[in-house]
């Protein structure tokens, strides 16, 4: 499924790129542009896709990445390259050999686009200088869109550590009897914490410890973007919960229901999905 548009210019070219199946696909319609202009866009591709040398390459790439790829169409393709009548289009391509490299948008932004590793290889078709300028635009769009998700991810680390000061103030005012001890205390604290961890992570502190005795820090250090908030979410309504003396056990329903309907929300979301963007992977891994 395709995400939204991003852009980068390469060598006074605007280039779009976007994402289908969490992978950057980059529009070959746009840097064919960078050859000979609007015109002849298309005719460019088209010379270049006949190519011998580029349909072993495209057809490798498929077969590393595409169980469907259908190789025999692509060996029909292969035996006939090099002929002069011989010609192939990027549609012809997907529809006969159910490619996935290499994808056809329509409507805004429309054009061939074609996953990076393809997309790289074109740039050599445009110039060796241009292949290399675009390379250098894509790194840069990638090192900043991982900065920002670093940035986010902090941010709702940071709410939701402030959101737990309510929290905790909730339970001291009405949960802690001011008689027990400080180890008492951190006892009743520790359990309302789990009270979040099992609502929202199905599992407290100690069992994810012994599952993961490998990584530093707890579990919400390791947790997305989406669930940081729904994280701060649940934290307030536990803390009214509590002010209004709810049993613990009820509690933990309410806020397990609650966090399923938020988290199915905010993972359908497009801006969400869009900040996340495989980040998430990376902390659970």
């Amino acid at each position: 499924m395709a995400k939204s548009i991003r852009k980068i210019q390469v060598q006074d070219i605007s280039i779009a790129i976007t994402s289908f199946n969490e992978d950057d696909f980059i529009c070959i319609t746009d840097m064919a542009k960078a050859k000979e202009g609007d015109g002849r866009a298309a005719d460019i591709i088209k010379n270049w896709i006949r190519n011998r040398a580029t349909l072993e390459f495209l057809g490798t790439w498929e077969q590393m990445h595409n169980e469907n790829f259908k190789v025999v169409e692509f060996d029909h393709f292969k035996m006939e390259a090099g002929l002069p009548s011989f010609t192939l289009s990027a549609g012809q391509w997907i529809e006969e050999t159910n490619a996935i490299g290499i994808q056809v948008k329509s409507g805004r932004y429309g054009g061939t686009y074609a996953h990076k590793d393809i997309a790289f290889e074109f740039g050599s078709a445009i110039s060796p200088a241009f292949k290399l300028y675009l390379i250098k635009e894509f790194q840069r769009l990638k090192e900043e869109e991982n900065q920002r998700l670093s940035l986010e991810w902090n941010l709702n680390r940071t709410l939701s550590k402030l959101n737990y000061r309510i929290h905790t103030d909730a339970i001291k005012e009405h949960i802690i009897p001011p008689s027990i001890s400080k180890k008492q205390q951190s006892l009743v604290y520790a359990t309302e914490a789990d009270v979040l961890n099992m609502a929202l992570f199905g599992k407290t502190a100690k069992q994810w410890r012994d599952e993961f005795p490998e990584k530093k820090g707890n579990i919400r250090d390791y947790a997305t973007v989406e669930q940081l908030l729904v994280l701060a979410n649940i934290e307030s309504m536990n803390a009214e919960f509590i002010r209004m003396e709810i049993p613990q056990g009820e509690r933990l329903l309410k806020l397990n229901q609650i966090a399923i309907a938020q988290l199915k929300s905010l993972t359908q979301h497009p801006q969400i999905k869009k900040l996340d963007g495989g980040d998430s992977k990376k902390k659970n891994s």
